[in-house]
């Protein structure tokens, strides 16, 4: 099952009839977050995300995209969403993105290249397949769109659990 099957987005309207709260990206800041595990955002490379929720005044932060779209595709809730958006690393430093907020719906995503985010492995996000064919020219990969993104893509249960060396 793929992704855009999953996490309907609805309209940016506040259904309460109250003042409607913005569901522009949010910069990130050297105290923000991530809502899985605390990792404070700045400190780590790779494509970051954030989940707009109805009825929430801010934004939910992810440390990296296998996060986000892991929280999309499989939620342990199910909650609406406003918004959601992804780092466009055609316009950000890899190492230390800022910035280049683009919706993660319509965004063009690596898998499988060499770089790295916080986590381990991560999806590349982009806005022009331009790009995304430049970043996999360097650094291997395959072109993906939301709709091509399956659970198991995007499984939170690597690290130690995977490792036998020890």
């Amino acid at each position: 099952m793929a992704l855009s099957a999953i996490a309907p987005l609805a309209a940016c309207s506040n259904e309460t009839g109250s003042q409607a709260v913005s569901t522009e990206p949010v910069e990130i800041t050297a105290s923000t977050s991530c809502e899985l595990d605390g990792m404070l955002l700045t400190d780590y490379p790779g494509p970051k995300g954030q989940i707009h929720y109805a009825g929430e005044d801010r934004p939910w932060f992810y440390c990296d995209t296998i996060e986000v779209l892991n929280t999309l595709l499989l939620p342990e809730q199910i909650r609406k969403v406003n918004a959601v958006y992804v780092q466009d690393m055609g316009r950000a430093d890899w190492d230390n993105p800022k910035g280049a907020w683009i919706d993660a719906r319509t965004a063009l995503y690596v898998q499988g290249s060499k770089r790295k985010g916080s986590m381990g492995e991560t999806l590349g996000t982009f806005s022009s397949e331009e790009d995304a064919q430049k970043f996999i020219a360097e650094y291997g990969g395959k072109l993906l769109r939301m709709n091509e993104i399956t659970p198991e893509m995007i499984d939170l249960r690597g690290g130690s659990g995977l490792d036998n060396s020890m």
